[in-house]
């Protein structure tokens, strides 16, 4: 599981920073791709990396401005000449059904998988036996919404040792056993599985958020997670204004993380004014508070590790 971003600038494009664009990348756990936001030119930072468009199974959109969206058209176009036939959905505020559905059909864009959008509010908005992701709304200008990613507890690790000392050989019982199965061998004693297995292997959680100011939903969202992606649009020294364009400070986000106990924190959607020689004293002063800290740059990797028993 790793976390790659594609842009963490704010509002416009500018030469060190693409607009907001994040993907979760899913190659192992599910050999597929979530994309949170699509803001313009996304396609073009993909074609830096080793992403491939038809490995996107869901895109996640937090809220309507032009910065976080415009990008979604080409790519949904994009995906159709990459060889992406499997099944897309796209889930946002209400609001994005219409804009995929104008922008597809003013261009005359016909694309060649199967398309589902989801308009979502506040809940649970996917859940399967891996995963589950919940989403509350946030306090920015317009609806914008966090995400809450819930790796589901997995099975402990089979105990073959103990296995082999009761005389159990390696074959295809371990694999039910791994599972739980109750199994019964052919000398007619009968195992359950269950004995077997060590403790259960806590899934990892991440939170992303979407635009936002300081707001309980945050950090509920963000509560005790193992990445907390958090909008730092503004230096710790600039509250006012971000109050007033509807954002957060460094150190504001440094606060949430710290009050939701989270375990680490990456700073997202930087302003441009902020050029490169400052990226280290904004990133200090959310270390301050909240000393796991590090700041995003476009392309940069994160890699969220299996928890251990």
């Amino acid at each position: 599981m790793k976390l790659l971003f594609l842009g963490t600038g704010a509002g416009v494009p500018a030469k060190p920073r693409n607009v907001s664009s994040l993907a979760l990348m899913l190659l192992e756990e599910r050999n597929s791709i979530w994309l949170f936001d699509c803001g313009e030119a996304t396609q073009h930072q993909i074609l830096h990396t080793s992403l491939k468009p038809r490995k996107i199974e869901k895109i996640f959109i937090t809220h309507l401005h032009g910065d976080h969206i415009f990008g979604l058209p080409g790519l949904l176009g994009s995906r159709s000449f990459q060889g992406g036939e499997t099944e897309l959905t796209i889930y946002g505020p209400k609001g994005i059904r219409e804009y995929v559905d104008v922008s597809l059909k003013i261009s005359q864009t016909h694309v060649k998988y199967p398309l589902n959008i989801i308009e979502i509010e506040n809940g649970i908005i996917f859940e399967d036996e891996q995963f589950m992701i919940e989403t509350l709304l946030l306090d920015h200008g317009i609806a914008s919404y966090g995400f809450r990613i819930t790796e589901k507890d997995k099975k402990g690790t089979l105990d073959a040792e103990r296995l082999r000392s009761d005389g159990i050989l390696p074959g295809p019982v371990y694999k039910r056993l791994k599972k739980g199965e109750t199994v019964t061998l052919e000398n007619g004693k009968v195992l359950n599985g269950n004995n077997y297995l060590g403790p259960e292997i806590k899934g990892r959680v991440i939170c992303i958020l979407g635009d936002t100011r300081p707001c309980e939903n945050a950090a509920i969202l963000a509560s005790e997670a193992d990445v907390v992606v958090h909008e730092a649009t503004f230096a710790a020294d600039s509250e006012e204004m971000a109050n007033n364009y509807f954002h957060s400070t460094t150190a504001q986000a440094a606060r949430l993380a710290l009050h939701a106990r989270a375990h680490s924190l990456c700073l997202n959607h930087i302003s441009s004014r902020y050029l490169n020689e400052h990226w280290n004293q904004l990133t200090e002063e959310a270390k301050v508070i909240f000393p796991n800290t590090k700041m995003a740059y476009d392309f940069l990797e994160m890699t969220i590790d299996p928890h251990k028993n």
